[in-house]
């Protein structure tokens, strides 16, 4: 996961430098494995650039040779193979003798035979984010010549291992927790507004006809709608946070949902309403031979153990992993249903695996998300849908179901704390420690821990102990001596005669070996006819060369001799000692 710290300090206040962030993490079970910092250092070349004009190449029908003012000097002539700008844009152009990451130098060239004085570039050629479809438009109007360094803001960004049990770290809020009980510092949460209407509200103007559940791997889904929304491209704002952890900005209403994913780790998905065969959500699993285009333009086929959302006529989600393109919201969406939902880990799991489609949703809902934070999330996207799309919420939403956990109380004794840690323990440090984790304490004995919804993995009194140490560390414990009772006791007679003849046989240059100790049924019967076999059987083997329990020593040394033999290896003294089963006697035999 990506983690910028920019963005993270709108919850929590960091320490200085932030950085100090990379060694505190890890300490509390959250692995960083890279940081990274743009825009890059060696881009003091690459300057806002407007351009003037846009022209065809005599020679060459995907050029165009573009009149490229940047700054005091001349107007730049710059040959472009990009489609996506027209004259007025402002784009990020490396001048000569720029440098760009990844060592690639800029020098006046001739491409096709007209000279070009520059590049006009994309932001991942600039590391600034993952589009390299065309070029980095650069919204609002920044000065001309002007350092695209000091345009776009600076901000480093770490990328994060998060353990399969911690799910609740896969976003901003989540690091920001954590970060606030290490550092004791406050948490500020985004407030919602009251924008949405109250769940299972009256449906007097409803733009869906109907919602229904029909699958039991989705015990809990909400269903939201926004009128009258103007699709455009995102505020400055919202564009740096979506670029500043390596995603595309698509459109206000999409990068909202994202934005809302990476804050609050809650997954949702918006459709567009004229899209919605009668305005219908069903939630149900995938029929036999169904399949769907999703939004990666992939055609999938789906299984009847996958989980969709479909109108209708037709699938329109592969359910916590990705929409389809018959119901994505694009630049004619005027009215939105938007939803969020929780969804069986498992269920999202295997139907990831089984399509080979891994994302940021199904990454989150593989690992078990907030059941009680589906109603803030939505709530948050839906005040940020209005305030800048400009549109209006109904008054519907509708809620089906409930969320399948909520908080839960552990009860726990101090000693028990103590016994597990090795150190004593005041009632007031566990107390105090819990508390600093978001859980709500009382009582002393024994001691209610009451565990938020979200921390999923914390349902047992050693969980809390565990709690317990990550949050104080272990970096001050001091050593004591290790007492143990001693115990002593004496040999079988059987294991002394094991070993004098060890000592024997080696000292006589024999060398011990190790067989295993199954065999199969034809080496029984070619080596023992006589024995009854079947007692020696295994009632549930795992291969078909290990099926009996041996009954003698003997073929597993011949064999040994004889793979000796055939590979040239002059080793010919060797002996085994081991166990056997007598089928005469029904007992093993050493």
């Amino acid at each position: 996961m990506k983690l910028s710290l920019d963005w993270l300090s709108e919850y929590v206040d960091l320490p200085e430098p932030a950085e100090e962030l990379i060694d505190v993490l890890p300490m509390l079970g959250i692995e960083v494995e890279e940081g990274d910092e743009t825009p890059s250092a060696s881009l003091d070349k690459v300057v806002v650039g407007k351009v003037l004009e846009k022209n065809q190449h005599p020679e060459a029908d995907r050029l165009s040779v573009c009149s490229v003012e940047v700054g005091e000097q001349e107007p730049a002539q710059i040959v472009c193979g990009a489609t996506n700008f027209n004259p007025g844009d402002r784009v990020p152009v490396a001048l000569p003798g720029a440098k760009l990451p990844g060592g690639f130098k800029i020098k006046k060239s001739k491409l096709r035979g007209v000279e070009s004085e520059g590049m006009m570039c994309s932001a991942k050629e600039l590391e600034l984010g993952e589009d390299d479809a065309g070029l980095f438009i650069l919204s609002g109007e920044p000065e001309i010549g002007r350092k695209i360094t000091e345009v776009v803001s600076k901000s480093t960004t770490l990328e994060l291992e998060i353990t399969a049990n911690r799910g609740d770290c896969l976003s901003h809020i989540g690091v920001a927790r954590e970060v606030s009980a290490y550092y004791q510092t406050p948490i500020c949460l985004p407030e919602v507004k009251d924008s949405a209407a109250p769940a299972n509200s009256a449906r007097g103007n409803s733009l869906l006809s109907s919602v229904e559940v029909q699958s039991s791997q989705c015990p809990y889904y909400t269903a939201w709608s926004v009128k009258e929304v103007k699709i455009a491209p995102s505020p400055d704002w919202l564009i740096e946070r979506i670029e500043s952890i390596g995603l595309r900005p698509i459109n206000n209403v999409v990068d909202i949902t994202n934005f809302v994913l990476h804050e609050t780790g809650q997954p949702l998905h918006a459709f567009d309403l004229k899209k919605i065969a009668g305005a219908a959500i069903i939630v149900r699993e995938a029929k036999e031979g169904e399949k769907i285009i999703t939004l990666d333009d992939q055609e999938r086929a789906l299984t009847t153990k996958m989980m969709v959302i479909a109108d209708a006529e037709k699938p329109l989600v592969v359910a916590g992993i990705m929409g389809s393109v018959d119901a994505e919201v694009d630049d004619n969406t005027t009215d939105i249903v938007l939803e969020s939902a929780w969804f069986h880990p498992g269920n999202v799991r295997a139907t990831a695996r089984s399509l080979g489609l891994h994302t940021d949703s199904s990454k989150r809902f593989s690992r078990d998300v907030d059941p009680e934070g589906v109603e803030f999330a939505a709530r948050r996207a839906i005040d940020l849908i209005i305030e800048i799309t400009g549109g209006s919420a109904t008054n519907e939403f509708i809620s089906i179901g409930k969320p399948p956990r909520t908080s839960r109380t552990i009860e726990i004794e101090t000693a028990y704390v103590e016994d597990r840690c090795g150190f004593e323990v005041s009632t007031e440090n566990l107390t105090a420690s819990w508390k600093r984790l978001g859980f709500d304490v009382e009582g002393t004995s024994p001691i209610r821990v009451t565990v938020p919804s979200y921390r999923s993995e914390v349902d047992r009194p050693i969980d809390l102990v565990e709690e317990f140490l990550r949050i104080r560390g272990t970096s001050d414990l001091q050593g004591s001596k290790f007492l143990s009772p001693s115990l002593q006791r004496d040999n079988q007679p059987s294991y002394d005669l094991c070993d004098l003849a060890t000592d024997n046989l080696t000292g006589q240059g024999y060398q011990e070996v190790c067989n295993y100790s199954l065999r199969s049924a034809n080496e029984l019967i070619c080596w023992f006819p006589e024995l009854p076999s079947d007692q020696l059987a295994l009632g549930n083997p795992l291969t078909a060369d290990h099926t009996h329990v041996r009954p003698s020593l003997l073929p597993g040394l011949v064999e040994v001799l004889a793979h000796n033999q055939r590979n040239l290896t002059e080793l010919n003294r060797v002996f085994e000692i081991g166990r056997i089963s007598d089928p005469v006697l029904g007992e093993m035999q050493s």
